[in-house]
């Protein structure tokens, strides 16, 4: 059973307990990410994130941070999104208290020591230069900037070079002054521990954190008229690209089937663009579809690796398959097969504590409701023929289609002529 207790501050916890581990985790959740920053200080959520395990005066060196929770086998890491940053500690059940002082110790008390600043910047340069160096994963930050353009949400979240060297000390301080807030804020313990005593602890270590509103991000501004493509010419033995379509956010009444038209179309091996792309016309070692619900946003995207050339028929393959299910009902037991999925594997993923954490965690910040997956598959099965063919409908519609492509071709006219539904 979960359980959420409200503090007068605002500060959210939840309370996951679970019978059948060992283990406990203790995740913290703040609500802002790369589209709460200004396009100078770009990067700042993921840099800040990266400077918490820099010191506390109780822990004052990186070491000290880290052999904390390797004495006990601990797992540990933080992560940063559009909108959201993450900080957790897993560990073997006796230690879990131990876990909860070590998160809130970085999360309250980072020094953010200048020469450590210093230090990080050129490590966070490295991992952007890092993703730029891998087509397959810098394929994804160019279809967020082909949707949204210059505005945060098109922002890449580890921010540029040229933003991550201009952020400052004083910037890191006042972006964790107005953004680690309680009401912005969840802490969400779950495994091996007892309900009450997990809220108690909780309490006593984080019912410190400032009671203030945190600074608003932008609304996303989608203008879309026609069909976009994006193209970033690169001497490389394979096409990357990400070809789909805006879509329905996590509010939106569709979003569930937009969650299964993705998987019905490319999200497991048996699925309709797995073997058509792959077993069936070898033109790609992977592909894949998937459906993306943010708060404000919203996507359907195939990803796939092609080979150079034969790039023009796997789009024109995948963009076959887009328009034959928004024309044809997909029948009960693909449909269903869809569904079974899903709920399979979100079953299988929520045996871990970590898991679990994300899963009622994740529910709070982004939507400040809590679904069981009981309730979450009954929402799941109400899903029809139809309404998979509306969605497919209102989705696969040209002035919504995009092409975002890393590859060794100069000619954009080339792919735009065959962009269209």
């Amino acid at each position: 059973m979960v359980r959420k207790t409200t503090l007068k501050n605002g500060l959210r916890i939840i309370a996951v307990p679970q019978s059948n581990t060992r283990a406990v985790t203790v995740l913290v959740l703040v609500g802002t990410g790369s589209k709460n920053e200004k396009k100078e200080l770009n990067g700042i959520s993921h840099f800040l994130e990266h400077m918490f395990f820099k010191g506390t005066k109780k822990r004052p060196t990186t070491t000290a941070i880290a052999e904390t929770l390797d004495k006990v086998g601990g797992i540990y890491n933080a992560f940063t999104g559009e909108d959201y940053t993450g900080y957790f500690a897993k560990v073997d059940s006796p230690h879990w208290e131990l876990a909860l002082d070590w998160v809130s110790d970085i999360f309250f008390n980072s020094l953010l020591p200048p020469k450590e600043i210093e230090r990080e910047r050129g490590v966070i340069i490295g991992e952007i230069n890092m993703y730029q160096d891998h087509p397959m994963d810098y394929i994804g930050i160019l279809w967020q900037k082909l949707l949204y353009g210059d505005q945060p949400a098109g922002r890449p979240v580890a921010g540029t070079k040229e933003t991550v060297s201009k952020i400052s000390r004083q910037d890191l301080f006042s972006y964790r002054l107005s953004q680690y807030t309680a009401s912005n804020t969840i802490v969400c313990v779950a495994g091996n521990v007892e309900e009450k005593e997990a809220v108690t602890k909780a309490k006593q270590y984080f019912s410190k954190i400032k009671a203030a509103s945190p600074q608003k991000k932008l609304k996303v501004v989608e203008r879309q008229t026609r069909p976009e493509f994006l193209l970033e010419q690169r001497k490389t033995d394979q096409t990357h690209l990400c070809l789909g379509v805006r879509g329905f956010n996590l509010f939106h009444p569709q979003r569930y089937g937009q969650e299964l038209l993705a998987v019905i179309l490319g999200g497991m091996m048996s699925s309709r663009l797995f073997i058509k792309v792959r077993e069936r016309l070898g033109l790609a070692y992977y592909v894949s579809t998937s459906s993306e619900a943010d708060p404000d946003t919203g996507f359907l995207v195939t990803q796939a690796g092609l080979h150079n050339d034969k790039v023009e028929k796997g789009i024109l393959t995948i963009l076959k398959e887009y328009k034959e299910i928004s024309q044809k009902i997909v029948p009960a037991k693909e449909l269903q097969k869809a569904k079974d999925y899903v709920k399979g594997k979100t079953a299988l993923t929520l045996e871990t504590s970590d898991s679990q954490a994300s899963f009622f965690g994740f529910q709070e910040l982004l939507k400040k409701e809590i679904l069981n997956p009981e309730q979450i598959y009954r929402e799941i099965d109400k899903i029809t023929q139809s309404d998979i063919l509306k969605v497919a409908r209102a989705s696969f519609r040209p002035e919504k289609l995009n092409l975002a492509l890393i590859g060794p071709f100069f000619d954009k006219k080339r792919f735009e002529k065959i962009l269209t539904l």
